[in-house]
């Protein structure tokens, strides 16, 4: 793994999978084909991530040179969970800049391989990027997901609030507009919230 990168330890490890957060650098070569591997697999198995068949390696790299910018400017944390040089699954933590928002964040673009689901990886993901929001002061969390997803049922057992749906939201690879349902997390942050403790925290976790 890349100089400055800090392996994670599950608090429960699941057998042979490492998460790693990569605050800077996703070019690494193992990482990077990972990455495109994982986005086209959840794609073409029929994900909502943002995108629908047909979808192309060109898409998926333009992608992930946009969320290197995204890291680049501190905007945006990268979990990815690996068992030796494989990718199984990745989130993301998209930080909130406004002055009226700097204790909230958003979860996105929670993704496991086909190959890797039923292993627990998606729920370990979680509870890391929970445990980084935290470690920057972020005290709430927003996300949401396909309506009838199986991530639905996840998120309400991590004890994520449904706070309501919204239909046709996204376009389906087969034409449909699936509806979405939103959901939010409060977390326990100890320290004081002020600008400068956001600030601090956010230069903190850049540094991990």
């Amino acid at each position: 793994m890349g100089k400055g990168n800090e392996a994670l330890q599950f608090e429960a490890p699941v057998k042979g999978i490492q998460l790693v957060t990569y605050s800077r650098q996703i070019n690494e070569v193992n990482i990077k084909q990972g990455l495109l591997s994982l986005l086209c697999d959840c794609v073409d198995s029929g994900a909502s991530v943002g995108f629908i068949r047909p979808f192309t390696l060109q898409q998926a790299e333009q992608y992930w040179r946009e969320v290197q910018m995204a890291l680049n400017d501190g905007n945006k944390y990268l979990l990815i969970a690996a068992s030796e040089a494989n990718v199984l699954g990745c989130v993301q933590l998209s930080l909130c800049h406004k002055a009226n928002g700097l204790h909230r964040a958003e979860v996105e673009k929670l993704m496991v391989h086909t190959q890797a689901r039923g292993q627990g990886v998606a729920k370990r993901l979680m509870i890391e990027v929970e445990a980084l929001a935290t470690n920057l002061c972020r005290s709430l969390l927003v996300l949401d997901t396909k309506k009838g997803d199986i991530a639905e049922n996840m998120y309400a057992n991590l004890g994520y609030v449904r706070g309501g749906e919204i239909p046709g939201f996204a376009l389906s690879s087969t034409g449909e507009l699936d509806a979405t349902v939103l959901f939010y997390k409060r977390l326990m942050i100890k320290a004081p919230f002020t600008e400068t403790t956001f600030e601090l925290a956010d230069n903190q976790g850049l540094n991990r």
